[in-house]
């Protein structure tokens, strides 16, 4: 029983290690894949802006022809991913265990967002001519799970931007909500997604390109 005991006691404090140390190695390291949040704001950002333009009739296209727009955005988004993988590698982020946690939470968002979508468009489908009014929910959605993001980014890497960056898009949320059946919600989206996504991304792309650079810079 003693022994069960002591055992405990070393793993419970083994794990308390791991965490602190988890921590501490967050708080040190950049975050990396700001280009994929980079390149993921300035995509679909775009991607908003043309559904904009289509919606007061300033594009040469039609607002059903527009929808054509984020699949044609998405397809280009995964495709700047897989480069990032295979041409770009291997990733400026500094290889810390807060940097893996942030990547995976970072995928999950990602694959949320999609079940999101699928789910919505399934639901609009089977509503019928109702249906398509729950898309105006979509930017609200996304954003979202944008804040889930940052905050479990602030959590491991214990910046405090992070977690203005993640107060943000819970913001944003229910104000993109309030401009449902206005064509300006496009472009407060594209905003959004420019501000809480494209530049916080570039920056940090910066701070693991000189992190990265700073590593590999022999020491006398």
């Amino acid at each position: 029983m003693t022994d069960d005991t002591d055992n405990q006691t070393r793993g419970g404090a083994a794990d308390l290690a791991f965490l602190r140390g988890l921590a501490e190695e967050g708080s040190r390291a950049p975050l990396g894949g700001g280009r994929i949040l980079m390149a993921a704001g300035i995509v679909y950002g775009l991607a908003s802006l043309s559904q904009w333009a289509a919606i007061v009739e300033v594009a040469p296209f039609s607002v059903r022809q527009s929808n054509w727009i984020w699949l044609i955005a998405t397809g280009i988004f995964l495709a700047l991913v897989v480069l990032d993988k295979i041409l770009w590698c291997p990733p400026t982020g500094v290889k810390t265990a807060a940097n893996r946690a942030a990547r995976a939470a970072w995928s999950c968002v990602g694959a949320g967002i999609f079940a999101g979508i699928a789910s919505m468009a399934a639901v609009s489908w089977r509503l019928g001519e109702a249906g398509p009014a729950l898309l105006w929910l979509l930017p609200s959605l996304i954003m979202v799970f944008y804040g889930l993001g940052w905050g479990v980014c602030a959590a491991m890497f214990r910046s405090q931007r992070l977690l203005w960056l993640c107060i943000g898009s819970f913001v944003a949320a229910p104000v993109l909500g309030f401009m449902t059946n206005s064509p300006a919600l496009y472009l407060a989206y594209a905003l959004a997604l420019l501000v809480l996504m494209a530049v916080p991304g570039f920056l940090l792309m910066r701070a693991a390109d000189a992190a990265h650079a700073a590593n590999r810079t022999p020491t006398a």
